[in-house]
């Protein structure tokens, strides 16, 4: 029990829109997309910088220390490395993004 293929390719091929847009509306997705890839390029930076940051601390003081030896397992320690990776990445990429859409919101005379 499925969709046959030929209402699925319909359907897929509806998905173009009737309306053209225009010159500006490209431009301006085309800059929409591309803040979102910088964003993105920018947030896995931080999170490889922030992974190796708090990797070495980490696992060094879950080796020395003992109450962090007795009391932080590999699944701790993990969560400890990724929680730092992950809050560096989408900070980073919300910064990054809204930053770039505040320099394409100025107006530029056509």
């Amino acid at each position: 029990m499925g969709i046959p293929s030929e209402l699925r390719d319909l359907y897929a091929s509806r998905q173009t829109s009737l309306l053209i847009q225009s010159p500006q509306e490209d431009a301006k997705m085309l800059r929409s997309k591309m803040c979102t890839q910088e964003g993105v390029r920018a947030g896995a930076k931080a999170a490889a910088i922030a992974c190796v940051a708090s990797a070495v601390p980490t696992l060094i003081v879950c080796r020395k220390v003992p109450w962090a030896k007795a009391n932080i397992n590999h699944t701790g320690q993990a969560l400890i490395i990724s929680a730092a990776s992950i809050a560096a990445y989408f900070i980073t990429a919300d910064k990054t993004i809204l930053e770039c859409a505040r320099r394409n919101t100025h107006y530029k005379p056509s």
